[in-house]
């Protein structure tokens, strides 16, 4: 399934503060049900969200009017725990298009870039720089540049470079995913299989 190219995004971003944000936190098992991408923005952080009443809880950060945008910035530890792919489709459905962190739990970070959310490592002092930019204006827009590679708080204008795998950079900035990277390819795969002997 295709997504949205990713080359340069400038964006107000939520900020979530917190530390070791698995999962299950990101989306809880029991709306695991569904198999396909859509929907699940929904019922993101929903045990945070929503109380059991399923009233917004005033104090989490996605029901406070004044954040908006399609960047995340979490805290280290990004996305640990259990494997599930549908952590990254409602980060995705919710609208957000990129997540930045000063870590990421590796599958997790494989499943966003599957679907297009890019994952943006950047150092500790970097992340506490974002976020106190946010605090002090929480319409302070952050630039990620993919090809490139940096981010950029554009009110003061400090930058810091990322690091991507070079496939995933070419899939991102194509919105390609897997299959449709084979799909692009299949006239030289064709060639390829015409002018090998077996």
């Amino acid at each position: 399934m295709a997504y949205d190219k990713f080359t340069i995004l400038k964006s107000t971003a939520v900020p979530l503060p917190i530390e070791n944000v698995d999962t299950d936190q990101i989306i809880p098992a029991r709306f695991l049900k569904a198999t396909e991408r859509k929907g699940f923005g929904d019922n993101l952080f929903r045990d945070w969200r929503c109380n059991n009443d399923d009233t917004p809880k005033k104090d989490f950060v996605l029901n406070n009017p004044i954040y908006s945008g399609k960047i995340l910035v979490g805290g280290k530890n990004f996305g640990s725990g259990s494997s599930r792919e549908h952590a990254a489709w409602a980060i995705y459905d919710y609208g957000f298009r990129a997540v930045v962190s000063s870590f990421f739990a590796d599958i997790f970070k494989g499943n966003a870039l599957n679907i297009g959310i890019l994952p943006v490592t950047v150092s500790p002092e970097f992340l506490d720089k974002i976020f106190k930019a946010i605090e002090a204006d929480p319409k302070a827009e952050l630039e990620i540049n993919l090809p490139e590679q940096t981010i950029s708080i554009l009110a003061t204008g400090e930058k810091e470079s990322f690091v991507i795998n070079g496939y995933k950079k070419h899939n991102m900035t194509n919105g390609f995913d897997d299959i449709d990277y084979l799909q692009a390819m299949k006239d030289e795969i064709k060639t390829f299989a015409a002018n090998s002997a077996y």
